[in-house]
């Protein structure tokens, strides 16, 4: 009598190894997809944290410091440089609570329309000839063509 081992997968057949996941419905497919696993959870969490307190910091920032972000948008040509400052800093506070708070597509629709707005006026490299200042605003102006990315990103998010 010899002895035969099977292995789990022919014990069970309905395994896949990925039994540690569970598994959601999706509406729109009428299926189930895997969950992420808590190492994607972690990062996903951590990004919130970083994105989303990133813009709330720097919507407070439009409050607090409003002189100065009134003298700036004013140099800059802005017109009613005041409501411009108020506003905007509102987008990015309520942008960047809604991305800590878990509402991704809300946050990213905020901090979206807060970029776009903002970046071609601010950050207009094209029309700085001081070459140091140019460099400077050109910077700014990809960063913010970047932070519309990650709001695509978090816009994405499942979760």
């Amino acid at each position: 009598m010899a002895l035969r081992f099977r292995t789990r997968a022919q014990r069970h057949p309905q395994l896949t190894g990925r039994e540690h996941e569970v598994r959601l419905a999706s509406p729109e497919q009428g299926r189930s997809e895997p969950a992420i696993s808590s190492l994607e959870r972690a990062a996903q969490l951590a990004g919130r944290a970083v994105f989303g307190g990133y813009f709330l910091y720097s919507g407070i920032h439009h409050f607090t410091d409003r002189d100065m972000m009134i003298g700036y948008a004013r140099s800059k040509g802005v017109p009613y440089p005041e409501a411009a400052v108020l506003g905007t800093g509102a987008l990015l506070v309520l942008g960047g609570l809604s991305l800590l708070a878990g509402r991704q597509k809300a946050g990213a629709g905020l901090i979206t329309t807060f970029l776009t707005g903002v970046t071609p006026m601010m950050h207009d490299y094209w029309n700085v000839t001081d070459q140091g200042q140019r460099m400077n605003e050109m910077i700014n102006f990809g960063k913010n063509i970047a932070l519309i990315g990650g709001a695509a990103f978090a816009a994405a998010s499942r979760t």
